[in-house]
C-alpha cells in the first residue's frame, strides 16, 4: 500500500512539474462573403464559382447580390460582407477617418480597345465634342466614380472645372431613359449600356479609352478580414486570377454569361464582346493621389491618406 501512494506521489509531482501545453491556434475561417452589383466586372466571380475554382483552393465564397453601391456599403460599414467590388472613390471615402478597407486587385479597367465609361450626347441634340458641353449638364451620379471620371475626361480635353455643369441621377437606368428620350442632352454611362445607348441614337462624345489610367473597379476587403483570414483571401484571388486568365484566353466561350451577368441590352447581344481583365495588378500610389485630391477639392475629406492605408499589394497570387 504504501508503495502505491508513493508511485502515485511521483506521478502527481511529475504531471505539476510537466511544461504547460503549448496553445492551439484556431484553425482560419475560409468563409467569405463577397457583395456584387449586378454589372459586367463581376463576372470571374461566376466563372470561379461555376468550374468549381474556390471549391478547389479549399474556400466557401457566399456571392451576396447588391442592387446599388449604397446597398453595397452599408453591408460592408455594418461587416455583413468581408469583400466587395468597388472603386477608388469608394476605398477613399470608406477610409476618411482611419483605415477601414485596403484594394488588393485591381478587377476591371479601360484599355485603348475596351472603354469602360463614355460621355454620351442624347439622340438628335448638336453636342459634338467635348467643348460642346460648356454650361451643358450632364447626367452623372454625384459623389462617385461617375463624376469623378467624367470632370477628368473633360479637364483633359480642356474644359475647366467652371465650365463643367452636372445634374444628379443616380440610377443608371434611370439616366439611360432620361438620356435617350431628350430629358437629358448629356450623360456619362458604364459600358455595355453605353454602347447600347450608341445603339440607339445617342452619339459618343468622348470614352475612357484616351484615358485608361482613370477608371478602374477594384476588389477590397475590411481590414478585419485581411488580419482575421489572411489566408483564404489569398486563395479567393487565386481562384479570381485562374477565371480571368480562362476568360482572357477564351472570351467567346463565355458570351452567354456575359450576357445574362452584364446586363448586355438586347440590341448589342450579338455584337458586344468580353472586354479583358487585368490580371496581377493593383491601383498605383498617382493614381490614389488624384483620387485623394479630387475628394479634397469637393470638401468630402479633409486628409491626405496613405497610399498603405488604401491598398496591399501583398494579396497578390504569386507568379
Amino acid at each position: 500500500m504504501r508503495k502505491w501512494i508513493a508511485f502515485l506521489l511521483v506521478v502527481l509531482v511529475l504531471v505539476g512539474c510537466a511544461p504547460p501545453a503549448t496553445p492551439v491556434a484556431p484553425a482560419e475561417d475560409t468563409h467569405l462573403k463577397m457583395g456584387l452589383l449586378p454589372i459586367l466586372d463581376v463576372i470571374p466571380f461566376f466563372v470561379a464559382e461555376q468550374k468549381g475554382y474556390f471549391e478547389e483552393q479549399g474556400i466557401q465564397v457566399e456571392l451576396v447580390p447588391v442592387k446599388s453601391a449604397q446597398e453595397r456599403d452599408t453591408l460592408m460599414q455594418t461587416g455583413q460582407i468581408d469583400g466587395q467590388l468597388n472603386d477608388l472613390i469608394s476605398t477613399a471615402l470608406f477610409n476618411k477617418e482611419k483605415p477601414k478597407i485596403k484594394v488588393v486587385y485591381t478587377a476591371r479597367r479601360a484599355y485603348p480597345d475596351a472603354p469602360q465609361f463614355r460621355i454620351l450626347a442624347a439622340p438628335g441634340t448638336d453636342l459634338k465634342t467635348p467643348a460642346d458641353l460648356k454650361g451643358v449638364p450632364i447626367g452623372v451620379s454625384q459623389n462617385t466614380i461617375i463624376e469623378y471620371i467624367t470632370q477628368r475626361m473633360l479637364e483633359a480635353e480642356g474644359l475647366t472645372p467652371e465650365e463643367i455643369v452636372f445634374t444628379e441621377v443616380t440610377a443608371i437606368p434611370v439616366r439611360f431613359e432620361l438620356l435617350m428620350n431628350g430629358q437629358l442632352q448629356a450623360a456619362t454611362l458604364p459600358d455595355p449600356l453605353a454602347q447600347g445607348a450608341i445603339a440607339g441614337g445617342a452619339r459618343l462624345i468622348i470614352d475612357d479609352t484616351a484615358h485608361t489610367e482613370l477608371s478602374q473597379s477594384v476588389l477590397s476587403f475590411s481590414v478585419e478580414a485581411l488580419t482575421q483570414k489572411p489566408n483564404t483571401v489569398r486563395k479567393f484571388l487565386a481562384a479570381w486570377e485562374k477565371a480571368v486568365n480562362e476568360i482572357n484566353a477564351d472570351p467567346t466561350a463565355y458570351q452567354d454569361l456575359l450576357i445574362e451577368k452584364g446586363r448586355v441590352p438586347k440590341s448589342i447581344q450579338g455584337t458586344y464582346a468580353m472586354p479583358p481583365f487585368p490580371v496581377g495588378q493593383v491601383p498605383t500610389e498617382e493614381q490614389f493621389a488624384d483620387v485623394i485630391q479630387w475628394l479634397k477639392d469637393k470638401g468630402l475629406i479633409d486628409r491626405d491618406i496613405p497610399y498603405e492605408d488604401l491598398v496591399d499589394a501583398s494579396f497578390l497570387p504569386e507568379k
